[in-house]
């Protein structure tokens, strides 16, 4: 494979798994919740069985996408989810920061039950991350690898294995990016508005599609349009980290 093709992918895979962790972190919460009233050995188990379920979920839905991915209508519609997505969870942090509500438990379930919900969690947050990630690859360079499904093999490969460390994150590391998060809470706001840009790489890619032709089909592969994106998607990170920092000394000052 090509030096620069391999970068490229390299720097895709960096990116997923970055905002696979700051996903996973909210998701983490979530999850926490659910099975917090379980015995601790059951805890694990309840986590364990609902994550193994929603990687085998991952990699159907992966395959089944990859076979859609170059349909215009299923682009479309995963844009439109994506921005909306995003839009939804900032309107709703933004007015949750204004009220100051405490979220309500869930009611006590047994163990089979609580395994269910967080399976249906884990399968609602692997959409999200799926889409994200598919949006993120199909511009990707093609490679030599033979297709897996209907993708390139390097961009189905690539999707999956931010997909599969997003899991292992979500398992073993979403605590530390909890407390990053809490040190930091301008990320999550970031990490969600880097999710609405991703959506807006797929319009491009859907406005650039040869059944469409609104744009120009060259445009959505352009060295022009991805150091553009690439750029944006820096700004959105760094603008998370700084802003949080300024708003952690504020706090500290009032404090």
């Amino acid at each position: 494979m090509d030096f620069t093709i391999l970068l490229e992918y390299g720097w895709v895979l960096l990116v997923l798994v970055a905002l696979e962790g700051l996903l996973a972190a909210d998701n983490a919460l979530v999850l926490a919740i659910m099975v917090k009233h379980l015995p601790e050995e059951k805890r694990k188990k309840a986590l364990f069985y609902g994550l193994a379920g929603a990687f085998m979920f991952r990699f159907a839905s992966l395959f089944v996408i990859s076979y859609l991915v170059d349909v215009w209508q299923v682009q479309a519609i995963g844009a439109i989810y994506l921005l909306f997505m995003a839009g939804n969870h900032i309107f709703r942090k933004l007015a949750k920061s204004k009220t100051e509500e405490k979220p309500k438990e869930p009611k006590k379930s047994g163990f089979w039950t609580t395994v269910l919900k967080v399976e249906l969690a884990d399968l609602a947050f692997a959409v999200d991350s799926i889409l994200a990630a598919v949006a993120m690859a199909v511009v990707l360079p093609e490679t030599k690898l033979p297709n897996i499904g209907g993708l390139d093999g390097g961009k189905f490969l690539v999707i999956f294995a931010g997909g599969f460390l997003g899991l292992i994150i979500m398992r073993f590391a979403a605590n530390k990016f909890v407390q990053l998060l809490e040190k930091r809470p301008g990320l999550e706001m970031a990490a969600f508005m880097i999710v609405g840009w991703v959506g807006v790489k797929l319009v491009v890619y859907t406005l650039s599609h040869p059944a469409l032709a609104i744009l120009n089909e060259e445009f959505a592969h352009s060295t022009e349009w991805k150091i553009s994106f690439y750029l944006v998607l820096v700004a959105i990170a760094a603008g998370g980290w700084f802003l949080s920092r300024e708003t952690a000394k504020k706090e500290s000052k009032a404090s």
